[in-house]
């Protein structure tokens, strides 16, 4: 199951209907080992395209190197879906190499970038082997209640 605070899961939603009708990516890292998504960090979409994303690479050295120093790790890795579902396709699929992630996709097929609901689903994606996970969104995150 990913459990999300409400104001990251509400920036990833703002920023795939932002970025719509270019699909929308990015992460949501934290400290490594604890499964524990603390830090938002919105990429911009290299490809520009309306039916898939690319990180751009210099961009995507320098967040990892970032994460190295800081001791973090993806956990969770988003993009949105323009005009599908938000299932992950075969390219999504074959792309996944965090095995230890959350893959978030959001779909805004259905209202774009206007007011309306957004479809909101996450995904375990190991071997090419999708798992549709339970999203729980709290108000706060077990970081900030021991805090």
């Amino acid at each position: 199951m990913l459990q999300i605070d409400r104001s990251t899961h509400d920036a990833i939603v703002a920023h795939a209907k932002r970025d719509h009708p270019v699909e929308a990516c990015g992460m949501v890292v934290g400290p490594i080992g604890t499964d524990r998504p603390e830090r938002l960090i919105e990429m911009v979409n290299a490809a520009g395209s309306p039916t898939f994303y690319e990180y751009d690479s210099t961009d995507l050295l320098q967040l990892y190197r970032e994460m190295d120093d800081r001791d973090e790790e993806p956990v969770v890795i988003y993009h949105s879906h323009t005009a599908t579902e938000a299932y992950p396709s075969v390219t999504d699929i074959n792309l996944a190499g965090e095995p230890g992630a959350h893959y978030v996709l959001v779909s805004t097929a259905e209202h774009g970038n206007n007011d309306g609901p957004v479809e909101f689903r996450s995904y375990r994606i190991i071997d090419g082997v999708v798992t549709e996970e339970e999203v729980s969104v709290v108000d706060v995150t077990a970081a900030e209640e021991s805090s």
